[in-house]
């Protein structure tokens, strides 16, 4: 894949992952073996078409049981909470590794980001707010080895790994010490030398004690859809240690935004999915996306290195939205550095 953020300002466009499955289709019924794969390598190509330059294979299966149940089962771990290193493999990846062969076909090498549930995530499922400190660790260590082996792809590169803290700042049953939490997540970050390493938050609140983690580079804040959390993020801290922004420019909570839309519009624009995509991509445009981003260069230079959309589009209504989405992201991102370049 060629990397326009290369010849232009460091912005990479990349996207966080889940993404709707087909018309008719159930998460609870989702289909196995080769059929699956094909679903998960056709999704990764409309990725690709979009504009998307750090694609994540889309998380159509749950975020916690498909870590935690290699993690738990006896047969496949060391010890509590530790998994063998034969079995910490993300099945999805099978499918980058079929789709970056055919791009080699074409002269082309799969740059990919990779997502794995973070270490408090996994352990919050389970144990809630309790402070096992070895525990913790343990399953810190479990996602280093699921990003080790992601580390090993022949027919893609693993260029953003991302460890995915959604209850990080947010859920009060962290209880844990700011010591705990760093050394946590530097022990799951280990495998990323070499690489960009993210944690993706959904709140700005920990994100500069992120940056200051050895083996993270990259805070992912959910700038869209929360304008005023940029705000709470402090570029010297960035810069002392030596750590850049993903910023988000669409949002991506689809539920929150037609509900919106509802009200200003009087209608319900679930019956209606053309006036539907219209309204939201009227709201959503673009232009918008640029704008957000431009001032999220205000704010950091060149502290950003990543741009998307906010968090994944598996709630969306269609895969045709999501790409959609998706295609404004890459149009926001590409118009920015063109008026950079001037």
């Amino acid at each position: 894949m060629t990397d326009e953020a290369d010849k232009g300002p460091k912005i990479i466009f990349d996207d966080i992952g889940s993404y709707p499955l087909p018309a008719g289709m159930s998460r609870d019924k989702l289909p196995s073996g080769s059929s699956y794969l094909a679903l998960v390598e056709d999704a990764l190509s409309q990725k690709i078409e979009a504009g998307v330059e750090r694609p994540t294979y889309p998380q159509f299966r749950d975020m916690i049981k498909m870590f935690m149940d290699p993690i738990e089962d006896p047969k496949k771990s060391d010890s509590p909470y530790v998994v063998k290193a034969e079995h910490a493999r993300i099945l999805e990846l099978e499918a980058l590794e079929s789709l970056g062969k055919e791009m080699e076909r074409e002269g082309k090498r799969l740059q990919a980001r990779v997502c794995v549930t973070g270490p408090i995530e996994l352990y919050l499922s389970r144990f809630g707010a309790t402070d096992y400190a070895d525990v913790l660790e343990n399953l810190a260590i479990s996602v280093a080895k699921f990003l080790e082996e992601a580390k090993k792809g022949r027919h893609f590169d693993l260029a953003v790994a991302s460890i995915d803290e959604p209850s990080l700042g947010i859920s009060p049953n962290v209880i844990f010490s700011d010591d705990q939490i760093s050394k946590t997540l530097e022990i799951a970050a280990l495998p990323c030398a070499g690489v960009d390493c993210e944690v993706h938050l959904h709140s700005p609140l920990l994100a500069e004690l992120c940056s200051g983690v050895q083996g993270i580079n990259v805070i992912g804040v959910e700038s869209a859809g929360n304008p005023d959390y940029l705000k709470l993020v402090d570029r010297k801290v960035l810069e002392d240690n030596d750590a850049y922004i993903r910023v988000g420019i669409a949002r991506t909570d689809i539920n929150a935004l037609v509900a919106r839309l509802n009200d200003r519009l009087e209608t319900n624009l679930w019956l209606d999915v053309g006036r539907l995509e219209r309204e939201v991509f009227a709201a959503e445009s673009a232009e918008l996306m640029e704008k957000r981003l431009a001032e999220a260069v205000r704010l950091f230079g060149d502290r950003v290195r990543y741009a998307g959309p906010d968090c994944g589009l598996g709630s969306w209504p269609s895969q045709k939205m999501a790409a959609r989405c998706l295609t404004n992201c890459a149009k926001a991102i590409s118009t920015f550095r063109s008026r950079q370049k001037t």
